[in-house]
């Protein structure tokens, strides 16, 4: 092992230390600066040619002029690529406190005490603790980001704190400023993220953060975070994990508003044929809610090719999603150029909508801060503190009570419920994105789409919200097999989550569901899109958590796009599975829009397109399928669905009802069927719209009456 044998610290000084920075502190004439990705944070006088600079031309991070400083990533506490037993404690209040919870951002669960608390905690309460990194390399330290205990019954959190550095375990060199031990500034509350950065950044293999004060009703808690760059090491480099990179040219790097407009043009004009920027909203602050089209035929809905979503940002902080978007649409349209026999496919027979961001004003807000000193929860609400992911209209219980009202179930809408009124008014808490996302919905018949969060590493499938409010209970759809081989889809090919061996991310196990699970049986969500996807509109939707850290560093995005890559492909080829055709009119053969296909044995109808066509998601097996439209005969016929990708053709052609047929109806006091479901979901859309667009008025005046203010 590299600690068995002697190698002197090797201390940089980099920096006059009466130089001071933006957030956080070191004692005296102290040194510390905010954070964020892709920007260099700080300047150095000029130096002579030292060990690091030798080594610059074999490390990205050191590849820089020699009057800048290396602009060190983190090593990965946060992320988990730094593994469990590279991190010890001088002692632990219980097993669950121990060292390997001592990672930035990690979160507990209800209790404390349990295996899956939410920090590391000294097992005494005196200056001699301390928490021990080894990098298992000679490693350029520049800094340390700490937070305090994450939980809703304590409050615990290091104020100041001393950093020390070996490379043998045995003699320790402290981090100086000046002729002084260094003594940092650390944390205020709980979860704000403090970053300080050393006045002399330091090449060793082991580092330990030594608290010397903490909060006064409390103990010696933290969670932290360490940025350095890995030094080459020759004659041990079989102790290190080769890193995996990607060889796809993509922009891997976090994307502002502007950024991203950039590069979503930027794709347009490479890839103009199949390429479509469009807007189907805005935010609160007026930032557009962009769209990419990926089609043959972009701007158009084509008979009988199945509309697909992906949607990311709900939570403005969980950034992967829009990045690994922003990297799909890149990779679609170089593949396609190149003749990707795969993507020339995809592109072919699905149109492709990829919403990269639901939340600029949340993402806006957390991008300032930077991926590491944003938090848990920086920028995850709209800008009016909404949380979108329970802002949709909770069509379940509305359903669940219809049933539990009526006499006869069967006549219970399953599908196409109508939005509630209160939900449609100017006074309703519904966030402009969410009404965007709404009329959206409407607009496209969407058949399936993916919501990506972040945060965990699961994919969770509908409902996504109990029965009876209960706040945890397994409560599974019509379709629920179906669900569960589309979560399975996702989770069996991502590459974290496929590996059996891989550390849970916070306090849910959720290896041993196969890393999918119902969404209420994780915890309830009314409201969520998910849900309101299934009962409202034609689509299915499943969540992807896609990385236990919500805003990872710049530096793991290549990283995080090749274990997902496939995933995002394969789940998008999964909207040709089941049946599809056309439903049409016998006499006229024209299509027949908003005809109720019915599968027998499966308690949820779903509605054909505008032309007639219609997609119904389905496992292989044989189906007798039902269709029915108002003013027609109701007719039935047995699908088939292989276990191929490829939908199943089955076409309808309706008759009308005769009019002898109606007037024996009448004559026995009847009543034709009418789509009443139909007509009261139109309204309460057309009553959405309306308000929606006198609250966008509003919200315009507000936004010109500021700038007239601030002129």
């Amino acid at each position: 092992m590299l600690g068995q044998s002697f190698m002197p610290v090797i201390l940089l000084c980099f920096v006059d230390a009466s130089t001071s920075f933006e957030n956080g502190t070191v004692e005296g004439n102290g040194t510390s600066t905010a954070f964020n990705d892709g920007k260099s944070f700080l300047n150095y006088d000029k130096i002579k040619k030292t060990e690091v600079e030798k080594a610059a031309e074999e490390i990205p991070e050191l590849q820089k002029e020699v009057t800048t400083k290396p602009d060190c990533p983190p090593v990965g506490l946060e992320s988990l690529r730094v593994s469990d037993y590279q991190l010890q404690a001088s002692s632990s209040l219980t097993s669950g406190l121990g060292p390997h919870r001592g990672r930035l951002n990690i979160q507990s669960g209800w209790e404390d005490g349990d295996e899956y608390d939410g920090a590391w905690c000294a097992g005494m309460k005196n200056q001699e603790q301390w928490l021990q990194l080894d990098a298992l390399r000679p490693t350029l330290f520049t800094g340390v980001i700490l937070q305090g205990r994450n939980s809703i019954w304590s409050l615990d959190w290091v104020t100041r704190y001393k950093v020390q550095f070996s490379n043998d375990t045995e003699s320790w060199s402290p981090c100086m400023n000046g002729s002084q031990d260094a003594v940092f500034v650390g944390n205020q509350d709980q979860e704000t993220p403090v970053l300080a950065l050393f006045p002399e950044p330091t090449v060793a293999q082991f580092i330990r953060i030594n608290p010397q004060s903490w909060f006064s009703n409390g103990t010696i808690c933290l969670r932290a975070e360490i940025l350095g760059c890995p030094m080459p090491d020759p004659d041990h480099q079989s102790i290190v994990e080769q890193e995996r990179v990607s060889t796809d040219k993509l922009d891997f790097r976090h994307h502002n508003y502007n950024e991203m407009r950039k590069l979503l043009k930027a794709v347009n004009d490479e890839c103009p044929n199949i390429t479509r920027i469009y807007t189907i909203g805005k935010s609160y602050t007026g930032l557009k809610l962009y769209v990419m089209e990926i089609s043959d035929n972009p701007g158009k809905h084509e008979l009988g090719e199945p509309e697909f979503r992906y949607v990311a940002g709900m939570h403005g902080n969980e950034a992967l999603g829009r990045e690994l978007l922003l990297n799909l649409m890149q990779y679609i349209c170089h593949e396609y150029k190149q003749g990707n026999q795969r993507i020339l496919r995809l592109v072919k027979d699905t149109r492709i909508h990829l919403l990269p961001s639901m939340n600029p004003d949340g993402y806006e807000t957390a991008y300032e801060k930077g991926s590491e000193l944003s938090g848990w929860a920086l920028g995850r609400y709209s800008f009016e503190g909404i949380d979108m992911n329970h802002n949709f209209p909770d069509l379940n219980n509305i359903m669940w009570d219809a049933q539990e009202l009526a006499t006869d179930k069967k006549k219970v809408s399953n599908h196409y419920i109508a939005m509630p009124e209160y939900y449609t008014t100017t006074e309703a808490t519904v966030a402009p994105e969410t009404r965007a996302v709404i009329n959206w919905m409407q607009d496209i018949p969407f058949v399936l789409s993916a919501n990506l969060h972040g945060g965990e590493l699961v994919v969770t499938y509908p409902f996504d919200c109990t029965r009876d409010w209960i706040p945890r209970q397994d409560t599974p759809t019509a379709d629920n097999d179906f669900f569960r081989w589309l979560a399975a889809v996702y989770a069996s090919t991502n590459l974290v989550m496929a590996n059996p061996d891989r550390r849970i991310c916070h306090y849910e196990d959720f290896l041993s569901h196969n890393n999918i699970i119902n969404g209420a049986d994780w915890h309830t969500v009314p409201g969520s899109m998910n849900d309101f996807s299934y009962l409202h509109t034609n689509c299915f939707e499943v969540t992807v958590e896609l990385s236990c850290d919500k805003f990872p560093h710049a530096r793991e995005l290549p990283v995080e796009w090749e274990n997902n890559k496939e995933s995002l492909l394969l789940y998008m080829e999964q909207v040709h599975r089941g049946i599809k055709g056309v439903i049409r009119d016998k006499d006229t053969k024209e299509g027949i829009a908003n005809a109720i296909i019915k599968v027998a044995g499966l308690d949820h109808d779903i509605r054909s397109a505008a032309d007639g066509d219609y997609w119904r998601l389905l496992n292989p097996g044989e189906y007798k399928v039902i269709v029915w439209a108002e003013g027609y005969m109701p007719l039935i016929r047995r699908c088939t669905v292989d276990s191929d990708p490829r939908a199943t053709i089955c076409d309808f052609s309706l008759t009308k009802t005769p009019r002898e047929r109606i007037k024996q109806i009448l004559a026995k006091g009847g009543k034709l069927p009418r789509d009443e479901q139909l007509r009261i979901r139109a309204l309460r859309m057309r009553k959405l719209r309306v308000s929606t667009k006198i609250l966008n008025r509003r919200r315009e005046q507000q936004h010109r009456h500021a700038k007239i203010k601030r002129k």
